[in-house]
């Protein structure tokens, strides 16, 4: 008798429990607007594109369960979108925001209301423009706390900080991406990386905006790491002080303490630091990981100040802070360390029958000069134009229509969902690679998913042109990275290897240099979601492709009607 009455005792128990978290879910509305504002950085003075005048923007900071409405009125003289990196945006496809992916893009004097719930993801995510390469400057953060009344799953922190990590150039960066596509060469590095927007002590004209972390003796505190750079990996670390990793892409994570972080671009990572050293001034520094051989790349250094409050009223306050050490440029050894110390806090439900088994490749490429170009427009290795791909195919934006408003409409000529599931040729992907194959494709192409297939991608390094760490970012999704390995991906061998109990959850997998990353997910989430690298220089050349999950049954497995004020091309 009494066994029928405690599950109707746990049945209103979970009633009222999910009653109270909808009725404690809040509407968060905000109001970005897109426009130039003049930036000086390194004794220089920039008209900069910004949102509300901020550089970086604003920080959103909502509960889990919590709905964001964001009103962008674009003011700039370029074309914008906004990208809520992370997000699952679940039905909500329309507001994910790459351009001519999901949407068009929101033309200078025009404006968009982005509107989705944040269910289920706790931590940090942070939120860019998603239109060629405005998101130089167009970047902030998206904090995401438990619902209300719901603890984190470690002690409280006295204080929480979010340290953005970006990068800087001296020029107006769409025109340096505009030079690149012209030339067909790499574009120019970066002349400082940022901590906060402020590049710090170690730049010109720099000391007077060195972003103070404040940090009283005793105190555990959170820092929130977002490596918000364009197109460079960062080591991060502060000086004498431990940090101890809880979670990464709004996701908890079983704790471990570290000397060093690494971020790839698009990457998150929160970490508790104590106030256990002597009182003074310590540097929090970032700097490149640098795994693309002989490749010119941005090697100074950004810092921000760690400081105890006790020592300002001392004459402390004015001594040199303490730098730390920093691994060297090219240390993948410590990038490997770091990353095999990522489990998920407990065991996790990873799919294990698998419905689609996917092989990609991803790396770089050259084109061969067209013969209407000019020397001028062939500026990469012996006279080509760089390029990039996945699967040998390097994809190509419509310009026209946007991909999920032409599958909606059924509209034909814009893409096509011939995208290869595996390489269409086999070859010693971390080798030394034929000539022959330095020249992918270009094309619009989608790689079709039903709605609820048990998908497995193995990603695969290429060693064309050069072998190099990619951040490999796959919108509308989180994904469990199971395996991560060097040279070449061998199911026979590898597949033992695979953790199938406690995988991390994330939504930015670094694949190694001259390696390979295994990810699993379900494909519940209906739309067009972009896959690609997060490295900007490489995804204009091509380094992506359309995962297109398809509708399932009924109206929850469905993606929404797009908004009445989607951007018109």
């Amino acid at each position: 008798m009494e066994y029928p009455f405690i599950i109707f005792l746990l049945a209103i128990f979970v009633l009222l429990t999910s009653t109270f978290s909808s009725v404690n879910a809040k509407i968060c509305e905000h109001e970005f607007v897109v426009e130039a504002k003049p930036v000086k950085r390194l004794c220089k003075t920039h008209n900069r594109i910004t949102v509300n005048g901020q550089y970086p923007g604003p920080t959103l900071e909502i509960n889990n369960g919590d709905t964001l409405v964001v009103k962008v009125i674009n003011k700039a003289r370029y074309n914008v979108t906004i990208h809520w990196h992370g997000v699952r945006q679940m039905r909500t496809g329309w507001a994910d925001g790459p351009e001519f992916v999901t949407q068009c893009p929101i033309r200078p004097g025009e404006s968009y209301t982005y509107r989705f719930t944040v269910q289920g993801q706790e931590g940090t995510l942070w939120w860019h423009a998603h239109s060629s390469w405005l998101r130089a400057t167009v970047y902030g953060a998206l904090i995401i706390h438990p619902r209300e009344g719901h603890p984190y799953p470690f002690p409280k922190p006295n204080r929480e900080t979010p340290i953005i990590l970006g990068e800087w150039w001296n020029a107006n960066p769409i025109d340096v991406v505009r030079q690149a596509t012209r030339t067909g060469a790499a574009p120019n590095v970066s002349d400082a990386y940022t901590i906060n927007g402020q590049p710090g002590d170690l730049y010109n004209c720099s000391k007077k905006g060195t972003v103070i972390v404040p940090i009283d003796s005793g105190e555990t505190n959170l820092l929130r790491v977002i490596n918000a750079a364009l197109n460079q990996p960062l080591f991060f670390t502060v000086a004498n002080h431990k940090l101890t990793v809880v979670g990464a892409d709004a996701s908890y994570l079983k704790q471990f303490t570290t000397k060093v972080l690494m971020l790839g671009p698009g990457q998150t990572t929160d970490v508790l630091i104590t106030g256990d050293q002597p009182p003074s001034r310590y540097y929090m520094a970032a700097r490149a990981y640098q795994s693309a051989q002989n490749a010119p790349f941005d090697n100074t250094t950004t810092t921000a100040i760690l400081q105890y409050n006790s020592i300002i009223s001392h004459k402390k306050s004015v001594t040199k802070p303490l730098m730390p050490s920093l691994p060297a440029y090219n240390d993948t050894n410590t990038v490997t360390q770091f990353s095999r110390k990522f489990f998920s806090p407990r065991k996790v439900e990873v799919p294990t029958e698998i419905d689609e088994n996917l092989f990609f490749t991803v790396g770089l490429g050259l084109n061969r000069c067209p013969p209407n170009f000019s020397k001028k427009r062939c500026q990469g290795p012996n006279g080509t134009r760089f390029t990039a791909s996945i699967n040998n195919v390097s994809f190509v934006l419509p310009n026209n229509i946007s991909i999920l408003q032409a599958h909606q409409l059924g509209i034909p000529g814009v893409f096509t969902t011939d995208f290869p599931a595996q390489p269409p040729v086999k070859f010693d992907y971390t080798g030394n690679v034929s000539r022959s194959l330095w020249q992918p494709v270009r094309g619009t192409k989608a790689h079709k998913l039903k709605f609820g297939s048990r998908v497995q991608i193995v990603i695969q390094d290429t060693s064309i042109v050069t072998p190099e760490n990619h951040p490999i970012h796959l919108h509308g999704y989180d994904f469990y990275i199971v395996a991560e390995g060097f040279g070449n991906f061998d199911a026979k061998k590898d597949t033992s290897k695979f953790n199938l109990v406690d995988p991390p959850l994330r939504n930015t997998v670094a694949v190694p240099v001259n390696g390979w990353a295994v990810i699993r997910f379900v494909a519940d989430n209906p739309g067009v979601w972009l896959m690609h690298c997060h490295l900007d220089v490489h995804i204009t050349w091509g380094l992506a492709t359309i995962l297109l999950v398809e509708n399932g049954v009924g109206e929850l497995q469905s993606i929404e009607p797009p908004p009445l004020d989607l951007p018109l091309c």
